[in-house]
């Protein structure tokens, strides 16, 4: 169930019948069923994890598993958490980017995630010498649903979600998904790998949605505010120590681009004061709208169906 903690909230998802199983897009839907038909030629084929995982040291010349290993799903948990996940976090996010928009965010955080772990592969391996690191396969989808738990920080960041016993707003879930996956890979082995690709997963998409993610109500790239900034992703005591570290990579990706801003808000006008932060606002009411909305539609359906079948006892 989701509730806002600012006013008014919004209206609670209804536990009735079978409209959670409705809405899901055809993209995701599509995507999912990807997941399942890799899965079971793994199953059936398994020599094909060679060619469909990510192997370091097989990556020359077999290169396209760059893109193909986010697919690969080894264990029958895996494709079920990430079929699972792709669906309910693309039926969010897909209403508000537009199909087009989630797919290239999907790719794009998919191969980027891909060539920081391989990079990453490779760098340990000249570090120890150890050939694990060349030839044990790397693959799975956490990359792209820790990345769309990001995209839903930065468009319903206030939305409270409850966790079983617990509520937490939904700008802390990428956060919490990292600092859990780190503890869990201190104490089961077997998931150690896919903590590289969950922690990229998330930083990567940071990355392109805070810098080149073009917004189609302005024409301009990124979330430049300050609520999506990368010290928002951890505690307000870290901020200080973090802020000047992540200026750097700041000034690395968009210094020049800022400057051509600087030389034509010269030539042009001065951006009106607090617009990062009007823009975001923005962005969020229209998540929330867009949320506000699905949900109304659920309700109905819920209402709709409830009320045919009592219109059908009172005939019987």
């Amino acid at each position: 169930m989701m509730s806002s903690s600012s006013s008014p909230p919004p209206p609670s998802i209804p536990t009735g019948g079978g409209g959670f199983f409705r809405g899901y897009t055809k993209l995701c839907k599509g995507l999912a069923v990807i997941l399942l038909l890799v899965h079971l030629l793994i199953q059936l084929f398994p020599s094909a994890v060679t060619y469909l995982a990510l192997v370091p040291g097989r990556t020359i010349p077999f290169a396209w598993n760059l893109i193909t290993g986010g697919y690969v799903e080894l264990t029958i948990p895996g494709v079920i958490i990430s079929i699972v996940g792709l669906l309910l976090f693309g039926k969010l996010l897909e209403p508000l980017w537009g199909s087009k928009e989630l797919s290239k965010f999907i790719f794009v955080v998919n191969f980027a995630t891909s060539v920081c772990v391989f990079i990453t592969a490779i760098a340990l391996y000249y570090t120890t010498q150890e050939e694990s690191y060349l030839y044990a396969p790397l693959s799975g989808f956490y990359g792209v649903l820790t990345g769309l738990l990001v995209g839903i920080k930065q468009l319903m960041s206030e939305q409270e979600l409850n966790l079983f016993v617990l509520k937490i707003k939904a700008k802390w879930i990428p956060s919490l998904v990292a600092l859990i996956s780190v503890i869990v890979s201190f104490f089961v082995k077997e998931l150690v790998s896919y903590l590289p690709v969950i922690l990229f997963g998330i930083y990567m998409s940071w990355i392109y949605l805070r810098y080149f993610q073009r917004r189609l109500e302005t024409g301009l790239k990124g979330d430049p505010s300050e609520e999506f900034s990368f010290s928002s992703f951890f505690p307000e005591f870290l901020r200080p120590v973090l802020d000047p570290i992540a200026s750097i990579f700041h000034r690395l990706l968009c210094g020049r681009s800022e400057r051509a801003d600087a030389r034509g808000q010269t030539l042009d006008t001065t951006p009106l004061p607090g617009s990062d932060s009007i823009e975001a606002n923005r962005r969020r009411e229209r998540g929330q709208r867009a949320l506000e909305q699905r949900l109304a539609e659920k309700l109905a359906a819920v209402k709709s169906s409830e009320g045919t079948s009592q219109d059908a006892s009172d005939k019987v």
